[in-house]
């Protein structure tokens, strides 16, 4: 698909992409980062491969990819020497490939490839890359199908992005993934509140989320609900939000937010009468 790619930047993702593709086949023959060490230790995974100036790696590729914080994408689009006949691909899930048009300008054709996956662990997240989505986008019609033939070497599902609708999407992939965590963190402060053990919360709460998203893989959204809202039970969410208000205004009003969500997806469901979820919306406002 590309006779030589190289990586600027050598953080989690490049940790993971560069040594995956390595095994696949792929001939990774330079890194560069700002840290040199950085670049020379991922270069000890990839036979072959270099620690080099951006510059020099850019020289030495056909794919550059720029695996950098989304800050540095257009500082250093301006600032390295591309040719014609290139391809430049940025891995932010956020910014434009606007943020491109320098490389662009100089004949380069341009791309994105954001993976959906978390990248906290480098090795764990290169298990679970075949099977993930990946976020991919590029004009140039060539520079598109070589990037799904990257896609296919990890064994990811590809998804196409309009242009101008990055943000969004990011923040929605945000919401699936970290905001999970705040989640569980007020789920933890009112338990903590009540005088159980902060420290046994997230132990005991895990395999209820984990059963959770399970449940949503196997019957969708609106077919995992559970709780008060999928029985329809008032008196069990009257008491709900009695308990997190006499915790303090913020437990009350986190707790209506979310299950505001949760009554549209019961709605979805169709397992309780609208009149019956119309009561739900009104304890949730009043």
């Amino acid at each position: 698909m590309f006779e030589r790619i190289a990586f600027i930047g050598a953080g989690r993702l490049a940790r993971t992409l560069a040594p995956a593709w390595a095994a696949a086949g792929q001939r990774v023959v330079a890194v560069a980062s700002r840290q040199h060490s950085a670049a020379q230790n991922l270069t000890l995974q990839l036979p072959g491969c270099q620690a080099l100036s951006p510059e020099a790696a850019v020289s030495a590729a056909d794919l550059v990819l720029l695996t950098v914080s989304d800050d540095a994408i257009a500082t250093l689009a301006s600032a390295l020497p591309w040719r014609a006949g290139q391809a430049v691909v940025h891995c932010s899930g956020a910014t434009e490939l606007s943020a491109l048009a320098p490389a662009e300008r100089a004949g380069a054709a341009v791309g994105g490839f954001h993976p959906l996956q978390i990248f906290s662990d480098p090795a764990r997240a290169a298990r679970l890359l075949a099977g993930s989505t990946v976020c991919i986008e590029a004009m140039d019609a060539g520079l598109s199908e070589r990037l799904h033939g990257l896609a296919a070497a990890l064994g990811m599902t590809p998804m196409h992005l309009r242009p101008g609708t990055r943000a969004a999407y990011h923040a929605a992939a945000n919401l699936a993934a970290s905001s999970l965590l705040a989640v569980l963190a007020e789920a933890q402060q009112v338990w903590a509140a009540i005088g159980l053990s902060a420290e046994a919360a997230l132990p005991a709460l895990l395999p209820l989320a984990r059963g959770t998203l399970d449940a949503a893989e196997a019957r969708g959204l609106a077919g995992a609900l559970s709780g008060p809202v999928a029985r329809g039970d008032a008196g069990v969410l009257r008491a709900h939000l009695q308990a997190l208000d006499g915790l303090g205004a913020a437990h009350g009003h986190f707790y209506r937010e979310l299950l505001s969500r949760q009554i549209e997806l019961a709605a979805q469901a169709g397992r309780q009468p609208e009149a019956l979820l119309a009561e739900l919306r009104r304890l949730l406002a009043d």
